[in-house]
Formats: structure tokens, C-alpha cells, sequence
């Protein structure tokens, strides 16, 4: 009874965006740059399952304004800020140009991946692509400028909420660079694994752009990152997972720019991606991932870089399927699963974890 108890809990306290059906079929079963080139198809181009461009070219920087008041709005009705700890009003405190002489008096757009790593090119859709693009206090915006993110060990500013300016702790960095609060690292990082794929056809020269050692891009259309850059980005999207905060917002850009954001919707991309070029150790059990979910195509993929024990639960606690699987074997046929709701349980030598599926 313990067991169901669990599982029950697990099956209703977990929900999923409402991710249109079908929309990341040409994704499945792909990893590394297969997987990331799909991904660039899927959220760039050509919807199929309507023939409609995905990404809207159409929407203008000035159209944020009116997007953040669905797509960043606290439970409060104030503006969400991951810079700083301000009461905004949406409208009533609009940067219209002018000074401000320190935090909470006006907010703006803020550049995420900086205008200056693609070159400043104002008509291109970079410029006007929420998933990057932030609402942000106009001071700290400035303060940030176009340094790279990382991890500060010597802050020279602080703003409201915590986050720094200041010299790198981890080795790479040439210059100063940005640091976010902890439960804001993950929506930064998700925003620029986007970036890498929306536009991996042209960032590899958008290095170029910059020579002041600000930049976090290694020059290269896959990997995208310098390997200090990717490394953290990653433990960032580790150790801060997506909220609903970030679900809410991708459903709120979807409406606007008729795109996602695949990372949040299926946080395991990022391993499968870029799993074989990470340097870092954070390979949990619980950093393993599965995807499709909800699933339709009767094989379940997993991001594993270990052996790993599958067990199927059903609602009632039930084991329905086991399987041991590893990095080089990485599904498991679930056709003879009915459409329903189940609990994957994955262990390993590192421990256990429990994740929701659903079958379609």
C-alpha cells in the first residue's frame, strides 16, 4: 500500500505543458547533433502538421512590451524581473528612454544572448525573440551589458535580488562576467541551449562579433560553447529544473512567436545533445531523462551515460515491464502498454528516481 501510496502522489502532483500532439515527432529517437538539428527544423521552419512557419518573423521588438504582460507576470501583477527585487507596473514604469539613477524606477527589454555576439543587427529575428529576451530592470540591464554569464568570486556589483558582476571563479571567463541568482540559472541556461538550436545555421560566425573576451561561443555550429560555457550552462540547468514559471512563459511566447522552447518542455534534450562533450560529473540518477513524454510512438528513450534498471508501474501500483538498458541501448518498447498514466522507476549504482509517464 506504501508503493501505490507513492506512485499515486507522484501521477497527481505532476503536470505537462500543453505541448501540441505531434509537434516533436521528428525528434524521436535522435541524439547529438541528429537530435539538434531536428530540433532546429522543428522550431525554425516548417510546421507539418499545418505547413505553417513556426517561428513568426513577423513580431517586432516593440510587441514585447505587450508579451511580458502575459508571459512575465508574477502571481502580484507585477513585472517578473529575475535581475532584481522590483515592485514593477506594467506600462507605468516602461523605460521611454532617459536616465535612471539606480535600481526599481523603469524596466526594459534585456538581451539575454547580447545584441553584440550576433552584431547588432536590428531586423534580424534574434532582435526580437522572446525565449532570450527578458524583462529587466534598466539599471541592471546596463550593468550587465554584453559580459558573458558564469559564477563570481570577487563580486564589484550586487544588485537587489543577489546577482553579481564581478571576476570568474571558473577558469575560461577573460573578462567580468554576470551571475543570476540560483532559482533564475536554469531559465538562462534554457534560454540559450535555445538559442544554439533556433539559430545554429549562423551562430558559428557570430563569434567574430566579439574580441573583448566577453563572449561565451566557441566559433562552432554544433557544441556552440566555449567548454567552460557548456559545462556550467548545464549544471545551471541541473541544478535549477524548470519551473512553472518558465511553463507558463513558453506557452505565453508559443501564442506570440508560434514556436517552443524544447528544453522546457523536454528538459533531457540538453543531455542528449551535448551529453558527450560535457566535462562535468553532474550525471546523476536524477539528471537522467526520458523522453517522449507523453509518448505515441511505443518506444521510450532515455539520456543514459550508465546502466540502468527500468521499472513500469501502472496506477495501481502494479509492475508492468522491466528492462535493463544502457548508453549504447537506450529505449524500451512499451507497445504492449495500454494509453494511460504510469510511473517509471530508473536505478542505477548512484540510486533511484521516479518520473511520470504518459501514453497516448
Amino acid at each position: 500500500m506504501k508503493q501505490q501510496y507513492i506512485l499515486f502522489l507522484l501521477i497527481t502532483s505532476i503536470g505537462f505543458a500543453q505541448i501540441p500532439s505531434g509537434y516533436y515527432n521528428d525528434a524521436n529517437g535522435k541524439t547529438g547533433s541528429n537530435l539538434k538539428t531536428a530540433l532546429h527544423l522543428i522550431i525554425d521552419e516548417v510546421n507539418d502538421l499545418n505547413n505553417q512557419a513556426f517561428h513568426d518573423t513577423s513580431v517586432t521588438y516593440g510587441d514585447l512590451w505587450t508579451l511580458y504582460q502575459t508571459s512575465d507576470i508574477r502571481n502580484d501583477g507585477k513585472v517578473w524581473d529575475m535581475y532584481s527585487n522590483c515592485n514593477f507596473t506594467f506600462g507605468t514604469n516602461q523605460d521611454t528612454g532617459g536616465s535612471v539613477s539606480g535600481e526599481c524606477e523603469k524596466y526594459n527589454r534585456e538581451h539575454t544572448f547580447p545584441k553584440s555576439w550576433f552584431g547588432d543587427i536590428n531586423n534580424h529575428p534574434m532582435q526580437a525573440d522572446a525565449f532570450h529576451i527578458i524583462p529587466s530592470d534598466k539599471s541592471v540591464n546596463a550593468l550587465r551589458a554584453n559580459y558573458a554569464y558564469g559564477e563570481v568570486s570577487t563580486p564589484s556589483s550586487t544588485t537587489g535580488n543577489g546577482s553579481k558582476l564581478g571576476t570568474s571563479s571558473i577558469s575560461g571567463p577573460t573578462a567580468l562576467v554576470f551571475e543570476p541568482i540560483d532559482i533564475y540559472k536554469g531559465d538562462i541556461a534554457r534560454g540559450l541551449f535555445y538559442v544554439a538550436v533556433r539559430y545554429q545555421d549562423e551562430i558559428a560566425s557570430w563569434e567574430l562579433n566579439n574580441s573583448n573576451g566577453n563572449s561565451m561561443l566557441d566559433g562552432s555550429s554544433f557544441k556552440v560553447f566555449e567548454q567552460w560555457a557548456l559545462d556550467m550552462l548545464y549544471d545551471w540547468h541541473i541544478n535549477d529544473p524548470v519551473s512553472d514559471k518558465e511553463r507558463d512563459r513558453n506557452e505565453e511566447i508559443f501564442k506570440h512567436q508560434n514556436n517552443r522552447n524544447p528544453f522546457i518542455d523536454s528538459p533531457e534534450y540538453v543531455l542528449s545533445i551535448w551529453g558527450n562533450l560535457l566535462s562535468t560529473q553532474n550525471h546523476s540518477i536524477s539528471s537522467i531523462k526520458m523522453h517522449p513524454n507523453p509518448v505515441q510512438d511505443n518506444f521510450l528513450y532515455f539520456s543514459a551515460t550508465q546502466n540502468l534498471e527500468v521499472i513500469i508501474y501502472n496506477v495501481i501500483g502494479k509492475q508492468v515491464l522491466v528492462k535493463n538498458i544502457d548508453k549504447k541501448n537506450n529505449s524500451v518498447d512499451i507497445s504492449n502498454l495500454s494509453n494511460g498514466i504510469y510511473v517509471v522507476k530508473l536505478t542505477s549504482k548512484q540510486g533511484s528516481s521516479l518520473k511520470k509517464l504518459i501514453k497516448q
